[in-house]
């Protein structure tokens, strides 16, 4: 994330494995029954929203299905994986469509496309919210608000919730109220068989397990039912930028301020250059910065008093801080992931802010190929580390710190560099990791199975054999996939 409030070729991905979309292969007939059977719209190629249809957030992403399922409910998702699994094509899932792996889509095969299916109902007095899977998270936080509520979600509005709920879902509530997968309390699955579940604490334990973390492998979630808190309507942000060079005594005062207070905020800082933007004066554009950025869910004027000494730790460049509405506050960083641009990004956990390691995030944030790039230190802890290991698929809860390595950029030309910053960083930055890395940032996991695994850390066995028990043929493998235990 640049954190920069305003703004003024790729190269190859790995083609999908395993089974073969080939719409040429499936009888007319058949794909016109298909298309009857939809309350939604099947979109094939040279069709009209055809193209608008395989597009997704990030622009590195060019593929092409031969077949799209624009649906419009439950039954439109079950007679979609019906359809693709008997006749062997290969399956995308697209929620939000945000995700920056490029999952949503894939060349030659089906894409259940649940885009349209953004129905939230809220329960204030309950507390409780039900999110059909195409939601974003401005979807939710829009209604939710309107009763001063909201649930754990992320960072920038147009996110699907479905991609960050399944692989944990890392947002500003995440040290006050946890993960986004943490207050979620049943969840509605089409599984590789087309029956759809209700997955809770009381119906398909195991399953609803295996969704508090680990990613799309169990099946389509069509809807997600979250527990709300108290929060907004109105928050105050602290958003301050100082010098590149105090990064190490930026980033060193959050940490011990952070462990003389209770849970209530959770920082993320974020190493980068100032845009070339009116927010900042002409004499820093182009130079590194170390910024923090905070909401406080509570009362604004509590927060402004509360977080005023991380506003105070050099002469800043610039302090955005103030109150705000809290639906603004999720969106304060959209603006810096515009569609249709270029993202690679990688991620670890690391157990401790060494002032090797941080002299190395500066380095490597000076030497980022473009200006939008930034290395995020993500400060967890709180609430997301008080759920026990196995008591939801997410893992590494105990890990103090996640490092965000965000290659962000608009031309195609310049997509080599970019990720080789990207690999070099994070290829440099391993030796500081004691293990795991954050499934909503995975890169592309070129590293293979090994890092997969410290993804899902010691769930991954338990993962595998949820996975052969609900998709034994592993249908839904466009993610970060699980194979099954044979």
């Amino acid at each position: 994330m640049s954190g920069r409030h305003s703004h003024s070729g790729g190269t190859p991905m790995r083609r999908e494995e395993g089974r073969r979309g080939r719409e040429a292969d499936v009888p007319s007939s058949l794909v016109d029954a298909f298309a009857s059977r939809l309350q939604g719209q099947l979109i094939r190629p040279g069709e009209p929203g055809y193209e608008p249809a395989r597009e997704l957030w990030n622009g590195m992403i060019d593929r092409r299905p031969a077949l799209v399922a624009r649906c419009a409910g439950d039954e439109d998702v079950v007679a979609a994986v019906d359809f693709a699994r008997d006749n062997g094509m290969l399956v995308a899932v697209r929620g939000g469509g945000h995700g920056v792996a490029g999952h949503a889509v894939c060349d030659g095969g089906l894409v259940i496309d649940l885009s349209g299916m953004r129905g939230v109902d809220v329960d204030p007095e309950g507390r409780r919210a039900v999110a059909q899977g195409g939601c974003t998270l401005g979807d939710i936080d829009r209604e939710t608000q309107r009763h001063g509520l909201a649930t754990p979600l992320g960072v920038v509005t147009k996110t699907g919730i479905a991609g960050l709920t399944l692989s944990g879902g890392m947002g500003w509530l995440r040290r006050k109220h946890g993960l986004s997968c943490d207050n979620l309390l049943s969840a509605r699955v089409v599984t590789a068989d087309g029956h759809l579940l209700v997955a809770d604490e009381s119906q398909n334990q195991d399953l609803f397990w295996a969704v508090r973390g680990g990613g799309g492998n169990f099946g389509v979630v069509t809807s997600f039912e979250y527990r709300l808190h108290p929060v907004g309507p109105e928050v105050f942000v602290c958003f301050v930028f100082y010098p590149a060079a105090r990064t190490k005594e930026v980033l060193r005062s959050c940490e011990r301020y952070l462990s003389q207070r209770p849970d209530d905020f959770a920082p993320i800082g974020i190493l980068g250059k100032v845009p070339q933007a009116e927010d900042f004066p002409p004499e820093a554009h182009g130079k590194g910065y170390a910024a923090l950025l905070a909401p406080y869910p509570g009362d604004p004027a509590e927060g402004e008093r509360l977080l005023r000494p991380l506003r105070e730790i050099a002469d800043p460049i610039r302090d955005l801080s103030g109150t705000m509405p809290y639906t603004e506050t999720q969106a304060i960083l959209d603006e810096d992931y515009p569609d249709g641009w270029r993202y690679y990004w990688k991620s670890m956990n690391v157990p401790e802010l060494s002032d090797e390691l941080i002299e190395r995030l500066a380095e490597h944030a000076a030497a980022a190929r473009s200006p939008q790039s930034t290395i995020d230190v993500w400060y967890q802890g709180g609430a997301m580390a008080h759920v026990g290991e196995e008591e939801t698929a997410f893992a590494n809860r105990d890990a103090p710190y996640l490092l965000g390595i965000e290659a962000n950029w608009e031309a195609e030309a310049d997509s080599a560099e970019n990720v080789t910053w990207v690999r070099d960083t994070f290829a440099d930055l391993r030796s500081f990791s004691a293990g795991g890395i954050y499934l909503n940032f995975p890169g592309f996991l070129e590293e293979g199975e090994q890092l997969l695994r410290e993804g899902y850390g010691m769930n991954y066995e338990r993962l595998s054999a949820v996975k052969a028990k609900y998709d034994l043929a592993n249908l839904f493998h466009l993610n970060a996939n699980i194979k099954p235990k044979s």
